[in-house]
């Protein structure tokens, strides 16, 4: 009968769109799941967002952002809006709604991601959102190698808080490789590197071409670099850069997502 009842409750939930490959990606016994992407695309966070779906739909989900820890209670106060409308109010005086935080991670399309996690909960799925960005800055003379430290601790204290959950997490592609990167000596271990490698499985995006709206060396729309066969699509489980990531996640050639507030 439980069976039954549950398989009741997911036909009415809405559909989820994920890439293809996701359901075997899921079928791993990994506890973290990274997607490293170039911050800035239309297309990551609307495939990420699918992925969560997807996820949910087999349990609890702990969804991991690269976002101030500071901003926790103004993202949990978004979670549980009843609207759009009142969702990005709850963000107003937020870094997530600061014009001069237009790196890629406050989007129009990472509020889309947002709202549709919001959703997945307002259908009763268990799905929350842990921000891990560190919110304090690090001393004089601590390098980057510190920064992803305290980016692993504090992922760790999301995972220690829903044990019982998987965590789905989206950050820079740096902070998602499993391996140190030898020409960025201080980086040390980058932050899911923190892990032990079985726990862990971690997607880089594949440079597919298009573009993407990043701060390098100004903030606008940039050409996203092409480096990968820009037909493959959906989640390719296969070692990439050495071991660095576990396989790669191919939306296409992307287009730019604006920052939902601008200077």
């Amino acid at each position: 009968m439980l069976g039954l009842a549950l398989a009741a409750t997911l036909a009415a939930l809405s559909p989820c769109d994920a890439p293809v490959g996701t359901s075997m990606l899921l079928d791993t016994d990994a506890r973290i799941i990274v997607i490293g992407e170039l911050h800035g695309t239309a297309e990551v966070p609307a495939a990420f967002a699918e992925m969560v779906c997807e996820a949910a739909q087999r349990g609890p989900v702990t969804v991991a952002l690269e976002l101030p820890q500071g901003m926790q209670p103004e993202m949990d106060a978004f979670l549980a809006a009843e609207d759009d409308a009142a969702a990005l109010l709850a963000l107003e005086g937020t870094p997530f709604l600061d014009p001069t935080m237009i790196d890629g991670r406050t989007s129009l399309a990472m509020v889309a991601m947002l709202n549709r996690i919001r959703a997945l909960r307002a259908e009763g799925l268990d799905v929350t959102i842990h921000l891990f960005q560190p919110s304090s800055g690090r001393p004089a003379g601590f390098v980057q190698s510190w920064y992803e430290l305290d980016m692993a601790k504090a992922l760790s204290e999301g995972i220690y808080a829903r044990p019982e959950a998987r965590v789905l997490a989206l950050v820079g592609n740096l902070h998602a490789s499993k391996t140190a990167i030898d020409d960025m000596p201080h980086v040390g271990l980058p932050a899911f590197a923190h892990f032990r490698p079985a726990e862990v499985f971690s997607l880089q995006v594949m440079w597919q071409g298009g573009e993407a709206w990043t701060c390098n060396p100004e903030c606008g729309s940039h050409a996203y670099p092409s480096a990968h066969d820009a037909s493959a699509r959906g989640v390719i489980l296969e070692p990439d850069d050495e071991g660095a990531y576990d396989g790669l996640l191919a939306v296409g050639p992307t287009t730019a997502s604006p920052p939902v507030q601008a200077e």
